[in-house]
C-alpha cells in the first residue's frame, strides 16, 4: 500500500486524483469512485490522506497515467 493525499475530486463525474508527494516529477494517480473502501466517495475531501494500491489499468500510450484499484481514507 502507498500513501498519498487527495488532490482533486470531481463529484459529478465520480472520480478523483491522488497526489503521491513524489516531488516535482510527481504523477497524480487517478481513482474511480468504485475504488473507495471504508467510506463513501461523497464523504471524501481534497487534502485528505489516503492509502491506495496501484492497478495495471493505466495506459501511458493513450495519455492515461497510473490508476488506483483501492483507495482507503486514513
Amino acid at each position: 500500500m502507498s500513501q498519498g493525499t487527495i488532490k482533486k475530486l470531481v463529484f459529478d463525474r465520480g472520480f478523483g486524483f491522488i497526489s503521491t508527494g513524489g516531488g516535482p516529477r510527481d504523477n497524480d494517480v487517478f481513482f474511480h469512485f468504485s475504488a473507495v473502501q471504508g467510506a463513501r466517495f461523497e464523504d471524501l475531501a481534497e487534502g485528505q490522506s489516503v492509502t491506495y494500491e496501484l492497478s495495471d489499468e493505466g495506459d501511458s500510450r493513450r495519455g492515461r497515467g497510473p490508476r488506483a484499484s483501492t483507495v482507503t481514507p486514513v
